[in-house]
């Protein structure tokens, strides 16, 4: 009996482990890209400004693909889905370590962009509906391995393989790691139900993923700039934020919307929806000053500013293991706000410490309390949310909770990157002349002298982040802390056969 019992377990714990390892693909792809980029400029013999684009036409085109995952697996079924998305990744990576031009590489890249769109929000899918609601929690925090592994793994890994091989098998890496996904997930992932029939709303893709898009690449544009008022950024950004109201405006009142947004009357997903918004802001905002300050600051190099944000990646990566397993004994409603308020701390200290000659310990036990309050946060807020979805708002849900958090990582970055610009202008001749890239063509005199002002702008800039993360304890609070069970539920979560069965009745 006990067998028995624990079978549905662990197989929707081995469903969550290929998950983690098609997640890590996609993750470890991102990290590695970025530190190839000057290496690619010097073989393409291309401008950075190009070449830049390696990295934002993947972004484009991950975050245009999101929305249209959920109309996806309604009509194709979440695991042919999935396994097409891993393959056409993994095509795309082999097509990108072949390019024979940069134009070609940022095609390709595109191609990948289009298919990693698909791996989280269609696998979040297959996880809600595998899962009994009791495990779920415990299932979210195994997914946060891929944000332990892709931090910690991708430059190191990058690194090696672009000074002792080639920038090519930075791409080459994904095909065997892919080919293994699709040979356990062909196996291990159960078999799709009954297909949606539902039409593709093609009025709303046309809103959405354009909007997305061009909100993306306006972000991207302003925080390279520091300046959101640049025509440049302002002309997306305003293109992108119009048609992304309209989109919500159509979807209020249109039968078949291309992403329902339904769940967010239930105020368990709302709730969780706006405080992972805040949070994501402030923490990836954050993210993006902690290897800039120590390589412009403290003159460190790029593999050292790496090894030295390892705390906050393994902390967060460790803390997310228990977290998830706690959500499903506690009330994530009850703990959330406790771990945002660590998360604040850290943040609060190492924004305190952003000195010029400040201790690497002092601030190491920063990044691990930022780590800890982020890993205890992030999964127990997505369970939080999707708890209470029914099997047939799965693909809804976890597709708009991957859109916020793909689109709140963006502006948190950009964000800090615009107020980091300003801060180093206001405190630094080079930097009101060339910006970023001045200030790093410095000669390590020259870096020593201005190191206090530049430290005073980065000190200013994290305010930011420390403001953004105690702001989404408001929504935090708001979280219900009674009963998580699926909207409509008795006493007991319906089985995803039993889900299906009903739903082919009523067609």
């Amino acid at each position: 009996m006990k067998n028995e019992e624990t079978a549905p377990a662990r197989g929707a714990m081995a469903i969550a482990l290929v998950l983690v390892l098609g997640m890590t693909v996609t993750t470890l792809d991102m990290t590695v890209v970025n530190v190839a980029i000057a290496h690619l400029s010097a073989d393409f013999a291309a401008p950075l400004a190009t070449v830049q684009w390696v990295a934002t036409g993947y972004s484009l085109a991950l975050g245009a693909m999101i929305p249209l995952s959920a109309w996806l697996v309604g009509r194709f079924g979440a695991k042919r889905l999935y396994l097409t998305a891993i393959t056409t990744f993994a095509a795309g990576s082999l097509l990108a370590g072949s390019a024979w031009s940069i134009e070609s590489l940022i095609v390709f890249r595109v191609v990948q962009g289009f298919a990693g769109g698909l791996v989280m929000p269609v696998g979040m899918t297959i996880l809600i509906k595998a899962a009994d609601r009791e495990r779920l929690g415990r299932l979210m925090s195994t997914l946060g391995l891929a944000i332990l592994i892709g931090p910690l793994a991708g430059p190191v890994i990058g690194g090696w393989l672009i000074d002792e091989v080639s920038w090519r098998w930075m791409f080459f890496i994904n095909l065997p790691i892919g080919a293994l996904v699709v040979t356990l997930a062909s196996r291990i992932f159960p078999a799709d139900g009954p297909r949606d029939p539902r039409p593709l709303d093609v009025p709303g893709l046309l809103m959405l993923s354009p909007g997305l898009a061009l909100l993306i690449y306006g972000l991207t544009t302003g925080g390279e700039r520091g300046d959101f008022a640049d025509p440049a950024a302002l002309a997306p950004l305003l293109g992108g934020a119009a048609l992304v109201a309209a989109f919500v405006v159509r979807a209020s009142w249109v039968r078949h919307p291309l992403l329902d947004l339904s769940p967010f009357r239930d105020r368990a997903f709302a709730a969780g929806g706006v405080t992972m918004l805040l949070f994501v802001i402030g923490y990836f905002g954050s993210m993006l000053l902690l290897p800039l300050y120590y390589q412009v600051v403290r003159g460190e190099s790029a593999t050292m500013a790496g090894l030295l944000g390892i705390p906050w990646a393994l902390a967060s990566g460790t803390v997310t293991q228990f977290a998830g397993r706690m959500a499903d004994k506690v009330n994530p409603a009850r703990t959330v706000p406790l771990t945002i308020a660590l998360a604040a701390a850290g943040f609060g200290l190492f924004a305190y410490q952003l000195s010029a000659d400040a201790s690497y310990w002092g601030l190491g036990v920063a990044l691990l309390l930022i780590g800890a309050g982020g890993g205890a946060s992030m999964m127990p807020l997505m369970t939080a949310a999707t708890r209470r979805m029914p099997q047939d708002q799965a693909a809804s849900a976890s597709t708009t909770i991957n859109l916020i958090n793909n689109t709140s990582s963006a502006i948190g970055m950009a964000v800090a990157s615009v107020l980091l610009s300003s801060a180093m202008a206001a405190r630094v001749p080079v930097a009101r002349e060339g910006g970023l890239q001045a200030v790093q063509g410095l000669s390590e005199s020259a870096r020593a002298q201005l190191a206090p002002a530049l430290a005073d702008a980065f000190q200013f800039t994290a305010v930011f982040s420390v403001a953004m993360i105690v702001l989404s304890l408001v929504p935090a609070l708001l979280l219900p802390r009674r009963d998580q069970r699926p909207i409509g539920a008795a006493s007991a979560p319906a089985s995803a056969d039993e889900v299906s069965a009903e739903a082919a009745r009523a067609s």
